[in-house]
């Protein structure tokens, strides 16, 4: 039996953007069935149907959140197809989202990992879900109910071993180097790299080598003069490449996708 216990804090995560009530829809949802719940936006700006960002920032900030919490991403181009929905217990959080490798972060390291039965919802009083809304008719209704106590993740899905693996490789390490990739640009225009700190905190002389150029690892933004790009672990402890007082995207010509790579030793 899990020893998971609800907050009911819920976080919601989605390509939906800020345009049309959709996110918002979720959340009258969600306060319909359960109006304590605490209804928290993560992010709306996930690129459309690019799942990796969404569980890139989910597996870096659910631990900011209460134990107990809920953590719903929505990022499914394969909506109203047969691609099932997971549900996973994870240190003392629950997670849903899409099974399209939006979650393979987190369920590597789970705890367990559910599939969901659809048939084991009549008894939540739901509808046919809208072919194009499961955020709304399934996912919304689902962590509410889940969120107040009242059903387990283990009595609406079946365990499974069975996911799609994440879309994005994770890093490559050797010695005296690691190569990754840009998994998003946030509003400032700094390029934020799936290398976590821990992978190179060995390196006493890290080199990042991104579009062609090479940016020794600093500590923080102000040790740039404006203009100038910089290597640094950000607030989320991953590599990033900045631009002081300006965008590291649109100067390099990067974006989410591109290969980086740090190597220990002298710049070129």
């Amino acid at each position: 039996m899990s020893n998971w216990q609800p907050s009911g804090v819920i976080t919601i995560t989605t390509d939906f953007g800020h345009k049309g009530p959709f996110a918002a829809v979720m959340k009258g949802v969600i306060l319909t069935r359960f109006p304590d719940a605490s209804v928290i936006d993560l992010a709306h700006d996930i690129p459309a149907h690019w799942p990796p960002e969404a569980g890139f920032w989910i597996a870096r900030s659910y631990q900011y959140f209460p134990d107990g919490s809920i953590h719903v991403a929505i990022v499914d181009p394969g909506v109203g197809t047969e691609r099932q929905i997971i549900i996973a217990e994870y240190d003392g959080h629950v997670f849903m989202a899409p099974d399209n490798g939006l979650l393979a972060p987190v369920l590597e390291k789970s705890d367990v990992v559910y599939q969901l039965v659809f048939d084991k919802l009549q008894s939540l009083g739901l509808s046919a879900p809208s072919p194009t809304f499961h955020g709304r008719d399934i996912f919304a209704p689902v962590a509410a109910e889940m969120a107040a106590g009242r059903i387990r993740p283990a009595e609406i899905g079946e365990m499974t071993t069975q996911w799609t693996p994440a879309w994005i490789d994770d890093p490559e390490v050797h010695t005296g180097r690691v190569t990754g990739v840009i998994i998003t640009v946030d509003a400032f225009g700094n390029l934020i790299s799936n290398i976590d700190a821990s992978l190179i905190e060995s390196f006493s002389n890290p080199v990042t080598h991104l579009a062609g150029h090479d940016f020794a690892l600093k500590t923080t933004y102000g040790q740039a003069k404006p203009g100038e790009y910089l290597a640094l672990i950000n607030s989320f402890g991953v590599l990033e490449i900045a631009r002081a007082e300006g965008s590291a995207a649109e100067g390099l010509g990067s974006e989410r996708g591109a290969p980086i790579t740090v190597i220990e030793g002298a710049m070129t």
